[in-house]
């Protein structure tokens, strides 16, 4: 049998965070410390730009810290951090985009005589992937990202990107059928 759990979930950084809501710099820059890193990294798999992801990372941070007062605790800090840095993200990358191309008007078919590349380990292959991820279009690179890697569903990458459920399914789909291609032609 399961047991209710009836005393809720404590954030390991509740006190950083009660201090950073009234105003301690010293606790803002130790969660900057504790959070940077990660958050960076989902920054650079969504925005494919270092310099982008860079100041992604600190308008979200700045959003954060300013929007504080609004965090519940319904989820831990890192959570809630971690859908405004998403969302900064995507919206940093709209606004970048360049006129979009309808999914259903691009050709995927391979046009290269180009076998697959040989097979250099594991190191090789994970480089491979990264490359390839790299150069998904926005589109495709951000559902799939929110997806494997960050661990969202159709529903919820729906409602952060502002498209349809199968959209969001369509989307990833295409990415992982391209992402396949793009592999077996290195």
């Amino acid at each position: 049998m399961f047991r209710v759990l009836t005393t809720p979930y404590k954030d390991i950084n509740q006190e950083l965070v009660e201090a950073c809501k009234q105003g301690d710099r010293k606790a803002q820059y130790k969660i900057y410390k504790l959070y940077s890193r990660a958050m960076y990294n989902i920054c650079m798999r969504i925005t494919n730009n270092a310099d982008d992801a860079e100041d992604v990372l600190q308008e979200a941070f700045i959003d954060a810290f300013r929007k504080l007062h609004t965090f519940k605790g319904e989820a831990t800090f890192g959570a809630w951090l971690k859908r405004i840095v998403i969302n900064r993200a995507i919206n940093h990358v709209k606004k970048k985009r360049l006129p979009l191309v309808s999914v259903d008007e691009m050709d995927f078919r391979d046009d290269s005589n180009e076998g697959p590349g040989s097979d250099d380990g594991i190191q090789m292959q994970v480089e491979q992937v990264h490359e390839a991820i790299q150069n998904l279009p926005d589109g495709f690179r951000t559902v799939l990202t929110l997806y494997l890697l960050e661990g969202y569903d159709h529903r919820e990458i729906s409602e952060i990107m502002g498209i349809s459920e199968s959209t969001s399914k369509s989307q990833f789909n295409r990415a992982k059928k391209k992402l396949v291609k793009m592999i077996n032609l290195s």
